[in-house]
């Protein structure tokens, strides 16, 4: 048996792993600003190239949700 298409829990998947991105991304902008002083420029550096990710991907869920 083969599972039909269901737009409306596609669109609702999508924007559940959006809302999530946003979360995380809004959570790591506010740990860095709290510990600033307490992290290596490396650290630092990991949560800043992952959060570009999240901005891309973000991006990504937007453009998708406008074809």
């Amino acid at each position: 048996m083969t599972k039909t298409d269901n737009e409306a829990d596609y669109k609702a998947h999508l924007q559940e792993h959006m809302d999530n991105t946003v979360a995380n991304l809004k959570e790591a902008e506010d740990y860095l600003e709290k510990h600033a002083g307490e992290l290596t420029a490396a650290k630092r550096h990991l949560i800043e190239d992952q959060n570009e990710r999240r901005k891309e991907s973000i991006k990504g869920f937007t453009l998708g949700k406008n074809s």
